[in-house]
Formats: structure tokens, sequence, C-alpha cells
């Protein structure tokens, strides 16, 4: 029997009339088999890309994807069209887990989305080197390059995949890459002569401000005051979140905070209330928005200055998904610009300081010179840089900088 066309898989499963631009291009390389890398803008249908092909290629659609909010929203949008998906993550018990291995072993599965971090799972390799795997899809690709933003060493582990599923064509999909984070994409994915797609990223319906106000404060509430929708208001740090949070709360607004530092339980509380409605605003770190899809996002204010353009474009980005109008509102003052060269040194240390951090860690695991290779230890940040007297945020940057340079690796709970 043949296979059922892209466009009716959209029309029977979506209900959409029609691709937006390149997604049909995409789809049509994809079902030849090709490696491809896709740069298409935050909420401009990347995931369209691979799931309508996974629906008319034989065998089971392997999606990495780096956060568990985005897995579980995905699979769920897949399951109420009646799509067999699942994911796997660590808030799973083992016995969900060992059945969802199983339907997807056996072809249960049309897609099965699992984190990075899963391919360094010993127990998990054997049964993944079993499943019938046609296609790989590497959500948020700019994690892999040490050239991108948001570096996660774990996506690193991705190219094994290709030598245990060779025929397996590789999707890798990014709102945002410069150009060399397109080659380290390719390099390090292994990808044979990928075909590459930029879409436009203009987005007519977003309208972009700065202001300049004395008081941030009485401006974003007052922002916030006239706006129909949903919000996302960014701030630095995680105690301005709770802090800001609860001066919207006290004027009246429905808002929340989330940060990294909560409990993952309390983070999921908090996201839910969010997306379903029960709360309007959501005042977040740059921990809150990656692959959260809520499409009546009227506004987002970055109350600090994001950390750069390509965080900007992604955090902006989640406003306005619903083609309405919407806005990305920069609240800017002098000292903002002041405090960003200052942070801007902390997170490109001189070598000197590199090499101070480095002694220090040998000293810290009484490490002789030359010993250590190969070796785990258990790693306390906050007593390491309390004894030796050294700056959280300098610190972190060299020990992420030690880690892209192969000097060091660290596991996924240190910190």
């Amino acid at each position: 029997m043949a296979s059922p066309s892209p466009l009716n898989v959209l029309q029977n499963y979506w209900g959409y009339s029609s691709f937006r631009p390149l997604q049909a291009q995409i789809i049509d390389e994809v079902l030849l088999n090709k490696d491809i890398i896709a740069l298409m803008p935050t909420g401009g249908g990347k995931s369209i890309c691979f799931q309508v092909p996974a629906l008319i290629r034989e065998g089971l659609t392997l999606v990495i994807s780096p956060l568990i909010a985005l897995m579980n929203d995905q699979v769920a949008q897949l399951k109420s069209r009646q799509i067999e998906a699942a994911c796997i993550h660590s808030g799973l018990h083992v016995r969900e887990v060992d059945r969802i291995i199983s339907k997807a072993q056996f072809g249960g599965l049309k897609l099965l989305y699992i984190s990075p971090e899963r391919l360094q799972s010993s127990a998990f390799i054997p049964a993944l080197q079993r499943m019938p795997v046609s296609q790989i899809v590497v959500d948020e690709a700019h994690c892999i390059s040490m050239w991108g933003y948001d570096f996660r060493p774990s996506y690193t582990m991705i190219s094994d995949l290709k030598k245990w599923h060779p025929k397996a064509a590789i999707i890798a999909l990014t709102a945002t890459a410069t150009e060399p984070v397109i080659k380290d994409i390719a390099a390090k994915l292994d990808l044979e002569n990928p075909s590459i797609f930029k879409s436009g990223f203009l987005r007519p319906n977003l309208k972009f401000g700065v202001l300049k106000p004395e008081d941030k404060k009485a401006k974003c509430i007052s922002l916030l005051q006239k706006m129909q929708g949903a919000a996302i208001v960014y701030v630095r740090n995680r105690r301005q979140t709770q802090e800001l949070a609860e001066i919207l709360t006290r004027r009246g607004l429905a808002a929340t905070y989330y940060h990294a530092g909560l409990p993952v339980e309390e983070r999921r509380k908090r996201e839910q209330s969010y997306m379903q409605g029960e709360k309007e605003i959501i005042v977040a770190t740059n921990a809150f928005g990656m692959g959260i899809d809520k499409s009546n996002v009227r506004m987002v204010i970055h109350y600090d200055l994001p950390e750069n353009l390509e965080s900007y474009y992604q955090e902006a980005g989640r406003a306005g998904r619903d083609g309405k109008d919407a806005y990305a509102i920069v609240l800017f003052h002098e000292q903002d610009r002041i405090r960003m060269e200052r942070q801007f040194d902390r997170e490109f240390p001189s070598m000197p300081e590199i090499k101070r951090v480095y002694r220090a860690l040998g000293n810290y695991f009484k490490l002789a010179l030359g010993s250590g290779e190969g070796q785990a230890f258990v790693f306390d940040f906050n007593k390491f840089v309390t004894t030796y007297q050294l700056n959280v945020q300098e610190t972190w940057s060299i020990l992420r900088i030690l880690q892209q340079d192969g000097w060091i690796y660290i596991s996924d709970g240190v910190y």
C-alpha cells in the first residue's frame, strides 16, 4: 500500500491545510533519508518537520530533547492526535521506563523522546541498539556546539547513535545558530554532506522596543497592567524572580515565579499553572522557556539585559506565536551596561586565573602532579570556592572552559 503524502498526514493529524515556509522542502529531504540542519525561528513549526515524516516512514523516530518540560509537552500533543509517542526521563519509575523501552523495541511507538544524558546510561544503550531507529532528531542542536550559547557536553554523545544505527538520517534543529555553530553541529554529529535550511527570522507581528525608565518596577507594572494575555518577565537572578512576582501579585496581577533552584515538582507545578492560564505572568530566569510553547504570550519583558543576542532572540521569540501582535520590551538602565561589562570579564577570565583554579582543583583533591586522569571525585562547589576564596561566577565559568577543552568532566549533579 502506498504511503500517505506529507500533506495528507498534516491535514489528517494536525488539521492544517498547508505547510509553513520551508516545512515541505525539509520533509521531502527527510523522506529521502538525507542528513539535515534546519534553522527556523522560535515558534516556526520545527517539530512538524520530523513528526510528519515519522508517521510516513517505517521504524522509530528518536528525538533528543534537552528539557523534560519540552518532552512532556510534545508527547502530550502527539497523544492528543492519536499518535503513538512516549518520553523517558528521570521522573519515571523504572517499570514505566521498561514498558516504554519494550514498546519502542517491538514497533509500538512512532516517536520516542529522550534527554542527551540518557545516552550516558550503560543500562539504556543496549536497549537503544535493539530499537528499529529510522531517523534521529536533535532538537535545540546548538547545545552540541562549544561555540553555542547553551553548550551541553552530554550532547556530544549523540554522534555514537550513528554507529548503532548507520542507516538512520539525522535531523538537527535549532532556532539560533551562527555559521561557526552550524559547522560545529555538522562536525560533532558526523553529518554526511547535510542539507542546510535557513528560514527567514523576521516576525512581522512581533514589535521590539527598548525603554529607559527611571523606575523599572513602576514601568514593568504599568506595561503589564495595560496588557491583555500572558507575559514573561525575564530577570537575571533567582532572588529577583520571587521579589518581583510578589510585587506584581500585590498589585492585583496573577503572577508566579520560576528558576532552576526550585525543586523539580515545584517547577513543574509553576509551569502548569502558567501554561493552563491560572497565572498570566511568570517572572523567571533564563531557566524558563526552552520548549515552552504557549501561543498567547502577548509580551516578553527583559527586566535586565540578556546574556547575548542569541539568548535574547530565543526569549523574545516566545511572544506572539499565534501570529497576533505581541511585544518584546527591554527595560534598560545605564547600570545594566556597567554590570554586563563586569560580568563579561568574569565569564571570560584571563589565563592566569584559569591556571589558578586548575591548580586549586589539584590541591582540593590532593592530587600529585600528573595524576588524577580518568578518576572520579565527589565535588562540593560551594566548599571549593569558599576554601580557596574564589569568585563564584568566575570560577564556574573557568570550570566550563576546562570542561569544553577536555581537561575535566563535570556530571549534571555538581551544581
